[in-house]
């Protein structure tokens, strides 16, 4: 080596350090494909949603930060037919949608900031990269299994109660006014 000793490096201190930065790419590849290929579960809450034929009542899990909504359902081997996921966006937005790593179909309920359903999109194509997007901003989406937006009767118009859009009351809530607006006997 022909080099003055302070600004020389030896061939053994650039293998190591060769060594040390390809390790640590590693570890970090398989952190991130770690995260990448495992199925999120988020916290629960009950959704209604009000339709002509009456209500109904499902557990939904709420995707509400960016890690949650761009996972969604992925990874997982399905939807019970009783239960959802609700994604909130907070304010109003275009919503792209996707199936990626989604290995079974699902209905899609686009709403509005008040919880109206706004659009329908019914057995969502499993595993596709495809975009599904109603073409204008709205507040949520909720998933179902595929065909219970049919089964439940959703349609365009209906309403979705929950927390995030402010509309929600809870029954024990209900059953409290109309104890209080119930008039006394005398």
């Amino acid at each position: 080596m022909n080099c003055l000793p302070d600004t020389c490096v030896s061939r053994t201190k650039l293998i190591m350090m060769f060594k040390y930065f390809t390790a640590l790419f590693a570890c970090l590849v398989g952190l991130s494909a770690t995260a990448q290929t495992e199925a999120i579960y988020m916290p629960t809450s009950p959704l209604t949603i009000v339709t002509q034929a009456g209500e109904i009542t499902i557990v939904a899990e709420v995707a509400d930060d960016p890690e949650e909504t761009a996972t969604g359902l992925m990874f997982r081997e399905g939807i019970a037919a009783d239960a959802g996921m609700i994604f909130d966006f907070g304010v109003p937005r275009e919503a792209n949608m996707w199936m990626k790593n989604v290995p079974f179909s699902i209905d899609m309920l686009f709403l509005g900031e008040d919880g109206e359903v706004l659009t329908i999109v019914s057995h969502v194509q499993a595993n596709s990269e495809r975009r599904i997007n109603p073409g204008f901003a709205v507040n949520g989406v909720v998933e179902l299994a595929a065909g219970q937006a049919k089964a439940f009767g959703i349609a365009p118009g209906d309403t979705v109660l929950h927390p995030i859009f402010g509309n929600w009351v809870d029954a024990a809530e209900s059953s409290e006014e109309a104890v209080e607006e119930t008039p006394a006997e005398d």
